[in-house]
């Protein structure tokens, strides 16, 4: 049997695959909150 090395240009690093975690949990909460925001927006307008 052949050895399987690695195929590939790049390798995978243990350390971004915390910071992409860690950025796609900052991401999931600024879009929460633009939601949040903009529909308290939408409702104070209606509502003033």
């Amino acid at each position: 049997m052949a050895r399987q090395g690695h195929h590939g240009a790049t390798r995978k690093q243990p350390k971004r695959v915390v910071f992409d975690r860690w950025l796609d949990r900052l991401v999931t909460v600024a879009v929460i909150t633009a939601m949040v925001v903009g529909i308290a927006a939408v409702v104070a307008h209606w509502l003033l």
